[in-house]
């Protein structure tokens, strides 16, 4: 019989949404790896529906009950589970360890199934603290342990070995070569340098560390012309405000291009328009040293350099990344403008590098574990 798996999630799933993106990658990174696989998600629009490749498995209609059975209500997945003959389920984490994910997981267990569970960032308790969302996470604290312990495995990011008490598969952040397009070369004025920073915008971005350091180079002496270009939305509404106030306090507009969110072709344009890339230049913020972020392997698909402050062991090494110390300090432009004009990599040099970063490749690291007990280090 052919191995067959169920992801799930356990919110909406919008093919533009980054987020979603990357679970479409993993997925199809999945099939290619053969093993044949389903998505499991929420449809919340009308009624709230658990959906399983676009076909409902579970329809708890509107208002307060349909709130509470989205949280609460699995038995339909292991059902479905079970009646498909899933032999492999991936979940990946909402932080919602409870009562419920835990029964869930140990039905499938039962049933035959090897279940493993990823951590898109870990640790992540001082990023929902940061938020002013330590309520949310209350309920996780007390069943994680638990639920860690009916898993196979935790899927990670980071370096680390054991998480909440579970062996976990160290994978990196992957790429899907077919929906990331090389930058072109470079046609623009080389007295012009664009800086691009794509994200859902958080504090842990630290952009506001680049505009104050754009601040404080156009307030001294200087002969190259540098841009920022943002792209993508801020969660919080106050932090664009406090962006807005910092450009106009420091009369930077004519600097700062705040794009909003786009993708597509809108997006390729604009980094074909840009040079350097910004990654996380704030993670000290919620505690996090050492992590794999998607926006730096996005950056040298692209084949543009990049600067970042975390500790990525699959870029530190790299020629075309320049490390920001992790603190408040702006951002030193003169470093950035130097660091560019003597790098002599190629965008394809760039991307050529991060071949085995492949979706393919990390995913088939997950199925040697769990199917074929081949540890992945």
């Amino acid at each position: 019989m052919d191995k067959k798996a169920l992801f799930i999630v356990f919110h909406g799933f919008d093919p533009n949404n980054g987020i979603s993106k990357k679970i479409t990658y993993q997925i199809n990174a999945l099939n290619a790896c053969g093993i044949h696989t389903h998505l499991c998600y929420m449809e919340e629009k009308g009624n709230k529906t658990r959906m399983v490749d676009g076909q409902i498995i579970a329809d708890y209609g509107s208002g307060l009950k349909s709130k509470i059975l989205k949280r609460t209500e699995f038995s339909s997945i292991v059902k479905y589970a079970i009646k498909e003959h899933i032999t492999f389920v991936y979940i990946r984490s909402n932080h919602n360890a409870n009562p419920f994910t835990i029964n869930m997981v140990k039905k499938m267990k039962k049933a035959g199934m090897k279940v493993v569970m990823e951590i898109p960032t870990y640790p992540y308790d001082a990023e929902y603290l940061s938020q002013g969302m330590g309520k949310q996470i209350f309920q996780d604290r007390l069943f994680r342990h638990i639920l860690a312990k009916q898993l196979d495995a935790i899927i990670t990011f980071s370096d680390v070995n054991e998480i909440f008490g579970k062996k976990t598969i160290r994978i990196s952040n992957g790429i899907d070569f077919d929906s990331i397009k090389i930058k072109k070369s470079n046609t623009t004025d080389s007295s012009v340098i664009n800086l691009i920073g794509v994200a859902e915008i958080h504090p842990w971005h630290g952009f506001d560390r680049v505009i104050k350091g754009l601040a404080a180079y156009y307030a001294a002496p200087h002969d190259t012309i540098v841009k920022f270009h943002i792209v993508g939305y801020f969660f919080f509404a106050n932090d664009e405000l406090m962006f807005k106030q910092i450009i106009a306090d420091h009369h930077l507009e004519e600097y700062i291009i705040l794009h909003g969110k786009k993708h597509g072709e809108e997006l390729d344009k604009i980094f074909d328009e840009c040079d350097f890339g910004i990654g996380s230049l704030g993670r000290h913020r919620v505690g996090i040293d050492k992590i794999k972020t998607l926006k730096n392997r996005e950056y040298a698909a692209r084949g543009i350099p990049f600067i970042y402050s975390e500790t990525d062991e699959d870029f530190d090494d790299k020629k075309y990344v320049l490390k920001a110390p992790a603190d408040e300090t702006p951002i030193d432009i003169n470093r950035i403008i130097d660091f560019y004009q003597h790098l002599t990599l190629s965008p394809a040099d760039i991307r050529t590098s991060i071949k085995h970063l492949s979706w393919e490749n990390q995913m088939q690291k997950v199925i040697n574990y769990i199917l074929f007990a081949h540890n992945t280090d």
